[in-house]
């Protein structure tokens, strides 16, 4: 029997703030705002001000999330809670604030001397302050999900935390907060969402509830994400991406990742490439190279989308459906490794170590098909050579 988890309340629309208002008063009398210095100065958050002004509740803003969060950020942010004596956190932003709000929660109720790295691979139940996310992109799927990465800035390692405790109290869905997502962003953070969907559809644990909303998101995606990607304010576009970006996420907090989400952390841990990116970069590939291990699930996903139809060899339809990602992927202009700037010679050295931390991470394992350190280490050769 498959645990399935998802926020405890979720509010979808453009007044879902409001609507979502007598949650987010019941939660405290002061909350702790989660962000990036550029969101921090936005009309989103000054809109969250402001409803908070009108509901009474206190804030106080940390805004140094700067790039994908770092334990040295979370730190700051612990620090920063504590002496602002809040009594629950919002995070707003993309998926680094969403990821930053539920470690600082975490780190909050430690004991001193504790470090994050303590907890990487460990479930975590410990009982931490109420948790708003509000996500401004549609792909990192935090706002849905028991899990928070975090890198450690002395091993290059990005640290997994995970716990049903993370899952946020809250998630509200504006998508009207995305409207105004450069390009670059709109293309990690929709190929993320993708990678998420699709990944957890063909995970060895995806279960009947994870498939209804993989095959839903994919669907979305695959149609609207080359939409929003050639216009921003294409607001159906918009909508229908931050569905999908929190029906992903809902996926892999049930079924979780497999091969790309393990192949892609450690290049964006080594070589500083954003973590929608890099799972982008990966993408045709790795699913190439798991296909054949799940070719009727590879299938499903292609006919939900128009690929192929039922006379069809599954075989036949999972090909096609690899290659219409590969042409949303082409559409986002994804760059390769090497366009991207990353020298040859040091990818390859770097090879042994990126393959290990791969099948450390656990995500390989969840393929359905059997996935060795070798195979990562020529699946990293292939790709560093286009």
């Amino acid at each position: 029997m498959a645990h399935f988890t998802i926020p405890s309340h979720v509010f979808e629309g453009s007044n879902a703030l409001e609507e979502a208002s007598s949650y987010i008063k019941g939660y405290g009398n002061k909350a702790f705002i989660v962000t990036g210095p550029h969101v921090s100065k936005s009309p989103m958050v000054q809109g969250l001000k402001k409803k908070l002004e009108e509901m009474e509740v206190a804030y106080f803003v940390f805004d140094e999330i700067t790039g994908e969060p770092t334990d040295e950020m979370i730190i700051k942010g612990v620090e920063a809670y504590k002496k602002s004596h809040s009594g629950f956190i919002i995070g707003i932003g993309g998926g680094s604030p969403l990821d930053s709000a539920k470690a600082i929660a975490v780190m909050s109720v430690q004991e001193a001397g504790s470090r994050i790295s303590d907890f990487m691979g460990k479930e975590i139940s410990d009982a931490i302050p109420k948790i708003v996310a509000i996500p401004t992109t549609s792909g990192t799927g935090s706002e849905a999900t028991k899990f928070t990465v975090i890198t450690d800035t002395k091993t290059d390692v990005k640290m997994l935390l995970k716990g049903d405790c993370l899952v946020p109290d809250l998630a509200i869905l504006n998508y009207k907060y995305t409207m105004d997502m450069p390009k670059s962003v709109t293309a990690a953070t929709g190929l993320d969402a993708l990678t998420h969907a699709i990944e957890a559809y063909t995970s060895k644990k995806a279960t009947a509830l994870t498939d209804v909303y993989g095959l839903s998101a994919v669907k979305r995606i695959m149609k609207y994400l080359p939409k929003a990607y050639e216009n921003g304010n294409d607001s159906e576009a918009r909508k229908q991406m931050a569905i999908a970006a929190f029906e992903a996420g809902v996926c892999i907090n049930n079924s979780s990742v497999t091969i790309v989400h393990g192949m892609s952390r450690p290049i964006g841990a080594l070589f500083h490439v954003p973590h929608g990116k890099s799972n982008a970069m990966l993408l045709g590939e790795c699913l190439n190279f798991a296909a054949d291990g799940a070719y009727e699930r590879f299938a499903d996903l292609g006919r939900v989308c128009g690929c192929g139809d039922m006379e069809e060899e599954d075989e036949v339809v999972a090909r096609e459906f690899i290659e219409e990602v590969k042409k949303v992927v082409a559409i986002c202009e994804i760059p390769t490794l090497r366009e991207y700037g990353i020298e040859k010679k040091e990818f390859i050295d770097k090879i042994p170590k990126m393959a290990e931390d791969a099948m450390a991470s656990g995500s390989p394992g969840n393929t359905r098909k059997e996935i060795t350190k070798e195979d990562c280490e020529r699946l990293y050769e292939i790709l560093i050579s286009k």
